[in-house]
């Protein structure tokens, strides 16, 4: 069996990384795709994510193709922005209030939710290790994120992060103070700075 023109050139623009919506437009279907693994062409990577087998599994990127509304926060995103050298063993992300998180939890996401008009505030697109885009919050959404939730951060963790951010040169002070005051963490956010500043 060998593959179709019109999947391998899909594949090429996709970095080998691809769902099953995607093949389908192209003109691909189910049955052909399960073939295609069947024969070694393809890996499935997760539930309707597939890849070619040289194709390194970003596993990042595999759960934001399953998960269009997830966005990386907190502990993964101070990775992502070098706010931390800690490589999160589990990845945390945001969701709507409502979401249904279950298979979230089942996967060891940390898994936080938020009012749905707060949610899309400060998200920004970013690249994996990997060169796949994904979607994450913002430097100033990320530390104020985390301030949110400093009772169940490692203090450290979350001190270094603030002094990182405090010595970029790409920092926004004006819009973290906003930020702060949208999520309601202005009072403790200050007294860090105060020491960090």
């Amino acid at each position: 069996m060998s593959m179709p023109v019109e999947l391998r050139e899909m594949i090429e623009q996709c970095g080998g990384t691809f769902t099953t919506a995607q093949a389908n437009e192209v003109g691909i279907s189910n049955e052909r795709l399960r073939l295609l693994v069947r024969a070694g062409l393809l890996e499935r990577a997760s539930f309707g994510v597939y890849v070619t087998p040289d194709t390194f599994i970003d596993k990042m990127y595999v759960a934001q193709l399953r998960r269009k509304r997830i966005i990386y926060s907190h502990e993964t995103a101070l990775y992502l922005h070098d706010l931390t050298d800690r490589d999160p063993l589990n990845y945390s992300v945001t969701v709507p209030t409502g979401y249904n998180a279950l298979m979230l939890h089942a996967d060891s996401f940390k898994v936080h939710a938020v009012k749905k008009e707060l949610f899309k505030i400060g998200t920004v697109q970013m690249q994996t290790v990997f060169g796949n885009t994904i979607t994450a919050y913002g430097l100033e959404r990320t530390i104020c994120d985390c301030m949110r939730n400093r009772n169940q951060m490692d203090l450290a963790l979350l001190t270094d992060a603030i002094k990182r951010y405090v010595s970029r040169p790409d920092k926004d002070l004006i819009t973290l103070m906003k930020m702060a005051e949208t999520f309601k963490v202005s009072k403790p956010l200050q007294n860090y700075l105060e020491v960090l500043l």
